[in-house]
């Protein structure tokens, strides 16, 4: 209990350093989206919300995660499916599945050498980099399993 109100704490104050408000819808949607390995879309993150404040409206939910990842609270990445939101805004790479689109977290490897190949090659200055990979999860590779996604069984 102790660490969720530091937590709320420091979210509080990087908000007001900005000069936004913490409000109870923010600190929900940013609950829901830090609730979730999923990487929900609005739309998810709307119908999650709804759940406890049943009348906030689908703009203002995909106003605050904007806000919220404008201000690096949460991070956005463009999927084919739309924009999700990741609450875990530490480094690191994705793996998605190409069966049922579930997007899981992956340690990021500090590969320097990497950034200074492309570096050398480019004359880019690389400040940050990050790996996506694409395969099928344990769940879509078991003969009978089901997509941790969708509920139905694999073939």
């Amino acid at each position: 209990m102790i660490t969720k109100n530091v937590a709320a704490l420091a979210l509080d104050a990087t908000l007001h350093a900005r000069g936004l408000r913490l409000t109870r819808q923010r600190r929900i949607i940013l609950e829901v989206v830090r609730a979730t390995d999923a990487h929900p879309t609005a739309a998810l993150v709307y119908r999650r919300v709804r759940r406890r404040l049943p009348r906030v409206s689908l703009a203002t939910v995909y106003r605050n995660l904007r806000t919220l990842a404008a201000e690096g609270v949460l991070t956005e990445r463009a999927d084919p499916s739309g924009v999700r939101f990741d609450g875990n805004t530490a480094s690191h790479d994705h793996f998605t599945c190409v069966a049922c689109g579930r997007i899981y977290d992956v340690p990021a490897r500090a590969d320097r050498a990497v950034r200074a190949r492309v570096a050398s090659r480019t004359g880019f200055e690389v400040l940050n980099h990050r790996t996506e990979f694409y395969g099928r999860c344990g769940a879509c590779r078991r003969p009978g399993g089901r997509s941790p996604v969708t509920g139905q069984r694999r073939k």
